[in-house]
């Protein structure tokens, strides 16, 4: 082999690398089509979710025709605007193959910094929010530097941040609600923005539509789906993977921070426990609504109908009589059922694969 064929078969191997990374990088972004029966059941879309929602709200609406009052609609989505908000950013974080445990902390830990920044500060409302969404947005980047910096395993480092962030709140309160705020917040908290609806379930929606569009029709989106799903054959092509993952970590914690910040709004006071049990609840949602834990799976929309799955079956369990304490029974079996959907997805598609 003479000097110029070397040349040109060193100059080809890179060439060869970079497109068989941008291959697994489209597979990845588009999963490849079921040839069977089997996996095209285990598929799970927003046409499927949807079709569960659907039959769940027909099954209480035939035990109780009170399940579909205005009154107790209006109530299902305000409950589910909050935590909604929340799922936005996870569904974008798990996409991109890692979660966040701290996410109902961040919540009600930026909601008391702007309660503080407000009544203690003496700040401007405008200037009390922008506090409160940089908080969330600051523990979101600490957590991203300790994931992504650091290595330390996403379950370790959020759910330390979890505690820390719980642990901040009483030492600014010292568990005392802080009030009163001003009249501006309550304002925006009693708000009869749409059919009685308020102000969080209208951003629900607006961010939602955003952040779905996002995540289907943009490069960003492509490059989360690629993240999430060969975070290797991500880097080969080109994209910086792990200031993706510290971004999706920051949108999370501004989410939660909104959503903190509505609640706050909403009772007109800054209580401790704004955020508790969030955590679970919002990845419960998501995973029901086909969001994979692995990452490189999911979208926006279904995971928020799997929020309202999710929302759906508690309420309805109050509604037909059943004791309320068989709902974190049923949420944690829905969760169960949906991981293991989500494992027998992964090994149908691994296996149609390597056939």
């Amino acid at each position: 082999m003479n000097l110029l064929q070397r040349d040109r078969l060193g100059a080809s191997v890179p060439a060869a690398v970079a497109a068989e990374a941008e291959a697994g990088a489209e597979a990845v972004a588009a999963p490849p089509a079921a040839p069977n029966r089997l996996r095209r059941a285990l598929a799970v879309s927003e046409a499927g979710v949807i079709a569960a929602l659907a039959g769940l709200v027909l099954v209480f609406w035939l035990l109780e025709p009170a399940f579909l009052s205005g009154t107790n609609v209006r109530s299902m989505l305000t409950a589910v605007s909050f935590v909604g908000i929340i799922a936005i950013g996870q569904t974008l974080l798990l996409v991109a193959g890692e979660f966040d445990l701290s996410v109902g902390s961040v919540a009600g830990l930026s909601a008391i910094v702007s309660a503080w920044l407000m009544t203690k500060g003496n700040l401007p409302v405008p200037l009390g929010i922008l506090g409160g969404l940089a908080t969330g947005a600051l523990v979101g980047f600490v957590n991203g530097i300790l994931v992504v910096g650091v290595g330390i395993p996403a379950f370790i480092a959020t759910l330390g941040m979890l505690y820390a962030a719980r642990g901040f709140i009483y030492v600014i309160t010292n568990g005392y609600p802080i009030y009163p705020l001003p009249r501006a917040i309550g304002e925006i908290g009693s708000a009869d923005v749409l059919f009685g609806l308020g102000w969080s379930f209208v951003l629900l929606v607006v961010l939602a539509v955003i952040a779905d569009v996002v995540l289907r029709r943009t490069t960003t989106g492509r490059n989360l789906y690629a993240t999430g799903g060969n975070a290797e054959v991500a880097r080969l092509v080109g994209i910086s993977t792990g200031r993706v993952k510290i971004a999706c970590f920051m949108v999370v914690g501004a989410l939660s921070a909104v959503a903190g910040m509505l609640v706050l709004a909403d009772g007109a006071s800054g209580t401790p426990a704004i955020g508790t049990g969030w955590e679970l609840t919002v990845i419960a949602g998501v995973v029901i609504g086909g969001v994979s834990l692995f990452g490189g799976v999911g979208t926006v929309a279904a995971g928020i109908v799997g929020m309202l799955l999710l929302q759906v079956v508690q309420s309805g369990l109050v509604v037909v009589g059943v004791n309320p304490n068989w709902q974190t029974v049923a949420v944690g079996l829905i969760m169960v059922l949906a991981v293991g959907v989500d494992i027998a997805r992964r090994r149908v598609s691994l296996a149609g694969g390597t056939s």
